[in-house]
């Protein structure tokens, strides 16, 4: 039995896998198990941030699983201290809770903005507006906040109190905006949704509203953080700060890690007892994300990274076949004029590149650290899928 055979006897068929067992890589290239070579434009949906098998990444979480590697949050160890204190200076936010997921820190974060509502004003202020076409999760509340209806089905009841506005459209957030909501969840780049970013006013406004009322703004950068658009967290492209943010994906560098990030205004809202995580903060991870927030750290790296990408995004615009160009950074969308995406998928992926799809659009996250020379011969197969 061959392991695409073993894996569909014994795992459940929750995914819509390409027919390829993927075996060792290096940098943003990786091999099958025939030694057939890829050059990976999706990075494990953008959470091999530092590519395959980065020395330091690689040296840091050995060096840290040959001495514990794990300890409840009952004790202390050293590797998630160092690590929340480089991520709040780099970051600027106050404290950090962690899990091991993107839909985990969004849970946090829905929880966090209901207790802060919960003890400043009582019962009664509970409502959470999302945006249409977001995505937060597969949890039931992180399904819940979810604004696609694709998602609302076959797992009743839904957690209720999420209401969903229309991205960019400032009317009908007003419209939404009530004394019953204590948040606004929003993502600055939609991925699933399409790979659509949010319009300055929008955001502005949101910041305004939150700010007026008392109610938290909440930004989902499981994608779009650490990094992925140019900048360490997508909100600096728009001057603005959420009082939570979460992130996961990149941070981990291919290690399972979710974080909520909190202003000080909400720092402590969640105290014993009120959250947790046997495995949030475990010490091989946070040696593994602390390598990636030094890697970001390091001089030059993160202009190298807008750059490379304001160059993949204007070569991929010259494309016929290219109708536009979405997303920020290396968050990219491709809309196509004749094509279908999940076509140019499959005609790349036998070509040896590895592209994502989001909704109707072609959709890449290659690594952060991918090179040059990765970047132009992964551009030259995707131009050949496009112009053929």
């Amino acid at each position: 039995m061959n392991i695409i055979e073993q894996t569909n006897s014994h795992i459940m068929p929750t995914y819509g896998r390409s027919e390829v067992v993927l075996d060792n890589g290096a940098g943003a290239t990786i091999r099958d198990e025939n030694g057939k070579s890829y050059i990976d434009f999706g990075s494990g949906i953008g959470t091999a941030s530092l590519g395959y098998c980065n020395q330091a990444w690689a040296d840091a979480v050995c060096e840290q699983v040959r001495k514990i590697q794990h300890t409840s949050n009952l004790f202390y160890h050293a590797p998630q201290a160092k690590f929340a204190e480089k991520l709040c200076a780099m970051t600027g936010y106050e404290k950090v809770f962690f899990g091991n997921s993107g839909a985990e820190a969004n849970e946090c974060a829905i929880k966090l903005a209901r207790k802060y509502s919960f003890d400043k004003y009582g019962k009664g202020r509970s409502t959470i507006i999302t945006l249409v076409n977001s995505f937060h999760g597969r949890t039931i509340a992180t399904l819940s906040a979810t604004g696609q209806d694709v998602f609302h089905n076959y797992f009743f009841p839904f957690v209720g109190d999420f209401r969903y506005a229309k991205a960019n459209d400032i009317a009908d957030l007003h419209e939404k905006l009530d004394d019953t909501v204590c948040a606004i969840m929003i993502e600055y780049v939609q991925g699933e949704g399409g790979v659509m970013a949010l319009e300055q006013d929008f955001v502005d406004e949101i910041r305004k509203l939150c700010n007026e009322k008392d109610i938290l703004m909440i930004a989902d950068e499981v994608q779009t953080g650490i990094g992925r658009t140019g900048r360490l967290l997508a909100g600096e492209h728009f001057g603005v700060q959420a009082d939570v943010t979460t992130i996961a994906k990149g941070i981990g560098g291919g290690l399972p890690v979710g974080i909520c990030l909190a202003a000080k205004k909400c720092a402590d809202v969640l105290g014993k007892g009120a959250h947790g995580s046997t495995f949030g903060g475990n010490p091989v991870v946070c040696a593994g994300a602390l390598q990636v927030l030094e890697t970001l750290d390091t001089p030059g790296v993160m202009d190298g990274i807008a750059k490379k990408a304001e160059w993949l995004r204007g070569e991929i615009a010259k494309c016929g076949e290219v109708e536009a160009v979405s997303g920020l950074g290396f968050m990219i969308g491709i809309s196509l004029k004749t094509k279908k995406a999940p076509d140019v998928l499959k005609a790349c992926l036998d070509k040896g590149l590895l592209v994502l799809t989001a909704k109707d659009r072609v959709r890449l996250l290659p690594p952060l650290t991918i090179s040059q020379e990765e970047l132009e011969a992964g551009l030259k197969i995707l131009t050949e899928v496009l112009e053929a």
